[in-house]
């Protein structure tokens, strides 16, 4: 067929014109939408591409994560007792870290329900989880995030908070990283040790701990849903602060961890209907905090600011039984103190609405600055009687409270009362619930006081109060009160003086002394017993039995106060505390209770020098030991005054505990091997008792932070020593009676002690009342003269 035939197919032009004259819109239409795929295609291959050029350059800029296959978190610093008990936690974060395979499964499945169901099934980056956290973000209870537990972790160790696609990207970059260094069980771990949970609780166990006060092992599943629920916002569903909401989220979980075939059908029931128990405040239940605070003291000059992040566990020597003891026995003592002295007024005052649906809320807020001590609760006056107060607690508990519970007050309550004194509507007071159930009106006190003990063999402190009330008060008595110790501090001066020939039957003259201003370089000075008595001729086991100044005075001017300077750092004493003058022998030094728990432990272990301990071990959160101590065993090396001066100073002290100033502490604890010496400062400002037995050393001091008389009648015997008799009963329960094996080189004669080379013929029989100290001129220089002037003019004139 020729191209020209007619027949053939080629179009008429009539045909060609009709063609050419369709609309131009119609070609548009068809030809646009295949230009918008060429531009969409060519728009994501151009957007993977760079995507994928950006991700090869970031992935190698990733932070390394190899750091976390050492996981160090932090943790905080916990104090241990003896016993084991936990008496103090120091750092910002509380946590308890716990190897994966001691987290019960239904604590690890609880977590994964509603964080990462698929967690182990993807590899970092879950899709799937993507699609179904964007259908279920439409209500609140079932509002879920898209982020896997692996990103999480990625967040949470190395990305910052805010929430943009750069740092996503991140995310997803190293949620793959760290799941190509990381088994599954590892991601996990860090995730359920790190989390934030509330409260200053890090990781799950750390929570159980906060939320419901138990160990993760013995987790519900209703408690371990709760939990669950907290990674979100802590703040938000915290169980303690919003229940409701808590709960709402909670039993979501439940059903999740149903649906994923964590728990069965029974075992979700169950949970939902557990009533669930929180532990709100979480205080350490001992009385143990001058010790944890002393404790911490040390690590932080060990370890510095690592000390609190590092997990250290620290185990101190205290027995928890014994510092109980000291704890009651104390507070006993000075409360006891404090029923004698007049009634010093409402702890505050505050005014209360006219509106009694505001009252409560009003009470609530004041009382949170007056917080509990102990059994001591604060309360608020909300009517005020003649002879009855109407008073209401912080949870709201109504006190009705008569003329029985309101002795302490006097005449507080009538209209004529000290205004400051007075107790009225919106006064805050202090109460206390006998064993009967009865309420009683009673005030803090304001003397303090120190109680020690340790171990005289070891040196090992058993027992540490520092103060009536830590949170009251946190400064530690104990170590860091320097006092005057009064005539606890004589039998330091008498072991002087047998090494100078003195014996316990050498006789001295408790006659008057005066020094005049000469002596003194200023003006005169007449120290007089505390009984203001003089008894004449004396042996010193009854001097100082009945403690008489003027012995003292006298053993330490034949002795030499430079020596007796010199011997009492034997004991650990500074000498630049304790001058050489004459008060000297009454005590007008300064110590703290920790040195004479120590020195008097010398006289308790036969004359050996041990310094005090009280961190026993170290170790960090994976039980690696980082320090110990090591007891040492007494030798010679620590010999610091002879055996026989030891046991014969004991034999002395025994003399006080038996007929001396301390005779109720044989009479009440009915038994001889009781040693130790009362303590009463000039105008009684101390109160002392250091006393021991063949195994305990233990130390009572009373007296105000700001030095001032207790009060005429009070002394060491009437203050310190029922302290020390209530520790003892205690500490000695169920002990046998221990007494000093004698040392060679003594001899008993007519019922006495001598060494063999000062016996009642050949040692110190009698001082007399006018000898000289040759060895101690009288001053002459005006430095020295008002040194000893000052001294006088604080000494124990009248001390016990």
């Amino acid at each position: 067929m020729s191209d020209s035939d007619p027949s053939g197919p080629t179009s008429s032009p009539a045909s060609r014109a009709s063609g050419s004259a369709r609309p131009w819109w119609r070609q548009w239409f068809i030809r646009a939408p295949l230009i918008l795929a060429g531009l969409g295609v060519a728009g994501l291959l151009s957007g993977v591409l760079l995507v994928g050029v950006g991700l090869a350059v970031a992935y190698p800029n990733l932070p390394d994560v190899k750091g976390l296959t050492d996981y160090r978190p932090k943790m905080p610093m916990r104090v241990y007792s003896a016993d084991q008990v936990l008496i103090g936690e120091f750092g910002e974060e509380k946590r308890n870290f716990l190897p994966i395979k001691d987290i019960p499964p239904v604590m690890r499945n609880a977590v994964l329900a509603i964080e990462d169901a698929r967690f182990y099934r993807h590899g970092g980056v879950d899709f799937l989880g993507v699609i179904r956290a964007g259908l279920a973000n439409f209500g609140e209870a079932g509002s879920q995030g898209a982020s896997t537990i692996t990103m999480q972790v990625a967040r949470n160790f190395y990305l910052p908070t805010e929430k943009t696609l750069t740092r996503k990207i991140y995310e997803i970059l190293l949620a793959l990283k760290i799941e190509s260094l990381l088994s599954k069980d590892q991601i996990l771990e860090l995730y359920m040790n790190q989390i934030y949970l509330g409260q200053r609780a890090y990781g799950f166990a750390a929570a159980c701990d906060t939320y419901f006060g138990k160990p993760i092992k013995d987790i519900t599943v209703a408690e371990a849903a709760m939990l669950a629920g907290l990674p979100k916002a802590p703040s938000a569903y915290n169980p303690v602060r919003n229940p409701p909401r808590a709960r709402l989220r909670q039993q979501y979980i439940i059903d999740r961890m149903l649906e994923n075939g964590f728990i069965t059908a029974e075992q979700r029931d169950a949970a939902k209907a557990e009533e669930l128990h929180y532990r709100a405040k979480a205080p350490i239940p001992v009385h143990a905090e001058y010790a944890a605070e002393a404790a911490r003291l040390l690590m932080q000059d060990q370890y510095g600011a690592e000390a609190y992040s590092r997990g250290l566990n620290v185990y101190t020597s205290i027995n928890m039984t014994e510092q109980e003891a000291g704890y009651k026995a104390l507070r006993k003592g000075l409360l006891d103190f404090d029923r004698r002295q007049a009634w010093r007024g409402p702890e505050g005052y505050i005014d209360l609405p006219a509106d009694p649906k505001l009252v409560d809320v009003r009470i609530a807020e004041a009382l949170e600055e007056h917080p509990d001590s102990d059994d001591m609760r604060a309360a608020v006056v909300v009517g005020a009687e003649p002879k009855r107060i109407q008073a209401v607690l912080q949870s709201g508990e109504q006190l009705d409270i008569g003329a029985d519970g309101l002795r302490a007050v006097g005449n507080a309550l009538s209209d004529k009362a000290n205004p400051k004194q007075q107790i009225r509507r919106g006064a805050i007071v202090r109460v206390v619930k006998d064993g009967k159930g009865n309420w009683s009106v009673v005030q803090i006190p304001e003397v303090q006081g120190a109680f020690v003990s340790l171990d005289p063999r070891t040196g090992l402190i058993r027992a540490m109060v520092g103060g009536f009330d830590f949170n009251r008060n946190k400064f530690n008595h104990v170590t860091q009160a320097w006092r005057q110790p009064g005539s606890s501090f004589k039998p330091f001066i008498y072991s002087s003086a047998l090494e100078k020939g003195f014996t316990p039957a050498t006789t001295v003259n408790d006659a008057p002394l005066f020094f005049d201003a000469g002596t003194t370089g200023g003006q005169a000075w007449e120290p007089k017993n505390y009984d203001g008595k003089f008894e004449g001729p004396m042996t010193l086991r009854r001097g100082l039995a009945k403690s008489k100044n003027m012995i003292s005075i006298r053993v330490l001017k034949s002795v030499g106060a430079k020596y007796a300077q010199d011997w009492i750092t034997r004991f650990g004493f500074e000498a630049d505390k304790h001058p050489a003058y004459l008060t000297m022998a009454l005590g007008a030094g300064s110590v703290t209770p920790l040195q004479m728990a120590n020195g008097y432990g010398v006289f308790a272990n036969g004359g050996y020098r041990v310094n005090p301990t009280l961190v026993t071990k170290v170790s960090d959160n994976r039980g690696h030991l980082l320090a110990q101590y090591r007891p040492a065993t007494l030798d010679e090396s620590m010999r610091v005054i002879d055996a026989r001066n030891a046991f014969v100073m004991s034999s002395l002290l025994q003399e006080v505990t038996r007929s001396g100033t301390a005779a109720r502490a044989q009479a009440t604890l009915k038994r001889p091997d009781l040693y130790g010496k009362t303590g009463t400062t000039n105008d009684s400002m101390d109160a002392w008792f250091a006393g021991y037995t063949a195994h305990n050393v233990a130390v009572v001091w009373i007296g105000h932070d700001q030095p001032r008389k207790l009060g005429d009648k009070e002394t060491g015997g009437g203050l310190a020593l029922p302290v020390w008799i209530d520790f003892m009963g205690t500490a000695l329960k169920g002990v046998p009676v221990e007494e000093p094996s004698v040392p060679e080189g003594l001899v008993n004669i007519g019922g006495e002690w001598f060494y063999e080379e000062y016996t009642a013929s050949t040692g110190v029989k009698e001082l007399s009342p006018d000898a000289e100290d040759r060895s101690t001129p009288a001053p002459t220089s005006p430095e020295e003269k008002k040194g000893i002037l000052d001294l006088f003019g604080n000494s124990g004139n009248k001390g016990e």
